[in-house]
């Protein structure tokens, strides 16, 4: 990876070799991150963001929580968190009702099922987590959390200033 932009660098003098290693770098992590534990919840029929979002739900106050909700706390859009509603109700792992207090708002609750796959699934996470980081010392993790926010509050703050769509 990195031979080969040094190589484009050579094409592309201003291109800012440091970063775009980092980058490629943190891109490549985070994709066999992802992956790995794809891997492991392929059996129950789930992906990370339906995972993310039942532990979500499991987490959230009186074990609910509004569509509307978990989009933004799972980076997710609107269609993509209707699909993932949808795999999760299919599981048995959450209802979806209408509120007691406001009609207009649709809630998802954690059934005892989805509580119950919960507990057991995530247990078994553990160890892929923790080998992930094996061999780093507190510190560095401390340090490596502290510069990670960093990044993602620069990358925030481009995008929110991007004019595009």
């Amino acid at each position: 990876m990195e031979a080969g932009i040094a190589l484009a660098s050579e094409t592309v003098p201003e291109l800012p070799v440091r970063e775009v290693v980092l980058l490629r770098l943190l891109l490549s992590t985070g994709t066999a991150a992802l992956e790995e534990v794809e891997r492991c919840l392929k059996p129950y029929g789930m992906n990370d963001s339906d995972f993310r979002t039942l532990m979500m739900i499991y987490c959230s106050p009186g074990g609910r929580a509004s569509p509307g909700e978990l989009c933004d706390a799972a980076q997710q859009g609107p269609t993509n968190m209707t699909r993932i509603a949808n795999v999760l109700v299919k599981l048995g792992f959450v209802t979806r009702s209408t509120s007691a207090e406001d009609r207009r708002r649709v809630e998802l609750s954690i059934t005892p099922s989805g509580r119950k796959f919960a507990r057991k699934v995530l247990p078994g996470l553990f160890p892929r987590v923790l080998g992930a980081f094996a061999n780093l010392t507190a510190t560095e993790k401390k340090t490596l959390a502290h510069l990670l926010r960093r990044v993602a509050a620069n990358i925030d703050n481009l995008t929110a200033s991007d004019p595009r769509p």
